[in-house]
């Protein structure tokens, strides 16, 4: 018998949450995310101090101020892991653009290109890189124009809402991340309830989008993330991707038993039918006001990310002044 990751790999994209190039080549997933935090783990290993080096070297040529500096080698940095990273897996690299740029659109585009230029310098096209963007209405109305004008592809990252969802497949993004752990961890925490993977929130909740862009022909793609077990994997088994952290592959990888498909495009044609919705920024911002968890995970995962580049910039900035 083979594999659960095996049998997962038949039926979804499985891409590897984390900038552990080890971990990457192990298991051998289609397609690499990172974010600022798992750069901030993977840059304290000794292995990877060359690439915050060259960063560094490569930012003093940049710029002439420290403060410059620090942000030309932030960027660098995201670049250098990246192109690792594009040297192992087969297709794309998620590259988050700084959270602190969640709520203005025309910096998440700015940001976003030069990302996409520093990824050409190095020999990347922009076709193996998808820019990583709050779900916020500003971030969504960025990779509307960044994926309809600039043909640069979009990951819209922080999402756990269905309004999120629905913006983010109208405004022709490549790819969604509805972050199902900590959808689960806020209603655990509200409810004190445990739940079984079949009736996990966060799993529910992915499953109803997928069912909704299957039944009305969008083309996003849906990437589950954010994962605390195994069983929520295997209740989204089907799902177009799902990103996985080394430590949940290797659980999936060590585990013989038969995974059924819980996700089809015939699957959701069968289901209930989901009514069509559409949002404008004042419907969007609303739907998201009444949605307390989305709300309060959304401010949380932007201000957690942010505080891990902050972390990062230290670490430059030191370096630099060193």
């Amino acid at each position: 018998m083979s594999t659960i990751l095996d049998q997962l790999k038949q039926y979804t994209t499985v891409v590897a949450d984390t900038g552990d190039f080890e971990s990457i080549a192990q298991y051998k997933p289609t397609d690499a995310t990172t974010n600022p935090s798992l750069i901030l783990a993977a840059a304290g290993k000794a292995q990877y101090a060359h690439l915050i080096d060259e960063a560094i070297e490569w930012a003093k040529n940049e710029a002439t101020t420290v403060d410059d500096q620090v942000e030309k080698a932030f960027d660098k940095l995201l670049v250098n892991f990246g192109s690792k990273i594009l040297a192992i897996v087969p297709g794309r690299v998620s590259t988050e653009v700084d959270a602190r740029f969640s709520f203005d659109k025309e910096a998440n585009v700015r940001k976003a290109r030069e990302l996409i230029d520093l990824y050409n310098s190095v020999g990347i096209k922009k076709e193996r890189v998808l820019i990583k963007i709050a779900s916020t209405w500003e971030g969504i109305q960025a990779a509307r124009e960044l994926e309809a004008e600039y043909g640069i592809h979009c990951n819209l990252t922080l999402l756990f809402s269905f309004a999120q969802a629905v913006a983010a497949a109208e405004a022709g993004v490549t790819l969604i991340s509805p972050f199902v752990g900590r959808i689960l961890d806020w209603y655990k925490s509200d409810t004190g309830k445990n739940y079984a993977s079949h009736e996990d929130p966060g799993v529910l909740s992915v499953s109803a989008i997928y069912n909704y862009y299957k039944q009305h022909g969008y083309n996003t793609i849906v990437m589950g993330a954010s994962f605390r077990n195994t069983g929520e994997i295997k209740e989204l088994a089907g799902c177009d991707y799902l990103t996985i952290s080394p430590q949940l592959l290797g659980e999936l990888q060590g585990e013989e038993a038969d995974l059924p498909r819980r996700l089809s495009p015939e699957a959701a044609s069968a289901a209930d039918a989901l009514e069509k919705v559409t949002f404008d920024e004042a419907n969007f911002r609303w739907a998201l006001n009444e949605d307390q968890m989305a709300t309060e995970k959304l401010s949380d995962g932007i201000r957690k990310f942010n505080a891990d580049a902050v972390k990062l910039r230290k670490i430059l900035r030191e370096k630099l002044s060193a």
